[in-house]
């Protein structure tokens, strides 16, 4: 291959007018580990909230579930898993297009598009990435640490103008403004006309947008956990929810009045949004009815609530589970219509950079 002249750096971001398609959602959770308490709250229960805002289209991420060794055995049986979920908490398959991201090859494609579009030192300052590496950044394969430009593509492959994330996936979604205004501004519409690509809006609400571990009120609540204590897993039973919340760790006085003084107590804090999460209030209605009370009172409270919430969606989803042919056609129709969607504009994003135009093989 000969080396061939790339575009040059964006232009002003005025060039051209402001996209102008339609509203559009995107999310996914990544195919690895079982569903926990945190993804409930933090994004299926969102999910399910935003279906009827605009269309939605709700991944399930086994291409990203790949950038660390995954057991091939099992990651069938996890995309299920996440799509049984998906459905067990309310997404309905006739109102958000629900899919595995591997069966629409037109990711990976327009994903190495926009490998050409980032830049290096974009990449270079993802937090996640160093995180996640660790000390050891030259093992890491190069899919990890082009992870961010793939979930680009995920979301600029529909056109999302939406995209609900938790604070730590803020930073991605900003390089996705980047990549697609460099490609609006290199390969974009002729002068005066909108954007081809919109610059996505992060969706952060909720009173649980980040729910952290149940033994350690400063990391985040993880699949990865090595101790099954530190979350509530959706498949957990009432017994283990049970148990789990009363070994949470807290601290040994009683809840206070206000959230200031709440914000200084890690754990304490943890619970209280978990339950004003779980019970759709906000956390000073939480304080207002717990305020001066110890754990003694507190954790029951939440216990119960918790497998009342919960006891449903672990159900729905061990029946979906016990019948995966049923997983799969709502896969397999959620695929169809996925690229009925993400063709059309990887067509017109190929003919945009240049590619032959003669037909496909």
């Amino acid at each position: 291959m000969t080396d061939t002249l790339t575009p040059a750096d964006p232009a002003p971001a005025d060039k051209a007018p402001a996209y102008q398609g339609p509203k559009r959602i995107l999310s996914g959770i990544q195919a690895s580990g079982s569903l926990h308490l945190g993804n409930y709250l933090g994004a299926l229960k969102r999910f399910v909230e935003m279906q009827d805002d605009a269309p939605t289209f709700v991944f399930v991420a086994d291409l990203h579930a790949i950038t660390v060794p995954q057991d091939p055995a099992l990651l069938g049986a996890q995309t299920r898993e996440i799509a049984a979920a998906y459905l067990a908490s309310g997404l309905d398959p006739g109102r958000s297009t629900i899919f595995p991201q591997s069966a629409v090859r037109e990711h990976a494609e327009l994903a190495w598009i926009f490998n050409c579009v980032a830049r290096l030192g974009w990449l270079d300052r993802m937090t996640q990435f160093k995180e996640k590496s660790g000390k050891h950044k030259e093992r890491s394969s190069v899919g990890l640490y082009t992870y961010p430009v793939l979930q680009a593509a995920d979301i600029l492959l529909y056109r999302a103008t939406h995209v609900p994330v938790g604070e730590d996936q803020k930073q991605h979604l900003e390089l996705t403004r980047d990549i697609a205004q460099k490609f609006n501004n290199d390969f974009g519409a002729p002068q005066g006309q909108p954007n081809f690509f919109p610059l996505p809006e992060p969706v952060i609400q909720g009173p649980a947008t980040r729910v952290m571990s149940l033994r350690d009120g400063a990391a985040k609540m993880s699949k990865s956990d090595p101790s099954d204590q530190s979350r509530i897993n959706l498949l957990d039973d009432a017994d283990t929810i049970a148990a789990k919340v009363r070994k949470a760790r807290t601290d040994p006085e009683p809840l206070p009045e206000t959230l200031e003084e709440l914000k200084t107590r890690a754990e304490a804090d943890n619970l209280v949004g978990i339950y004003a999460a779980l019970a759709d209030e906000a956390k000073a209605a939480v304080l207002a009815r717990f305020a001066g009370q110890g754990f003694g009172v507190f954790k029951p409270a939440l216990a119960e609530l918790a497998v009342e919430k919960l006891g449903p969606v672990t159900a729905e989803m061990r029946r979906l589970m016990a019948d995966p042919a049923e997983i799969d056609r709502v896969l397999a129709a959620g695929a169809e219509r996925a690229r009925e969607v993400a063709a059309p504009i990887l067509a017109e994003t190929r003919a945009k950079v240049g590619f032959w135009q003669g037909g496909t093989v």
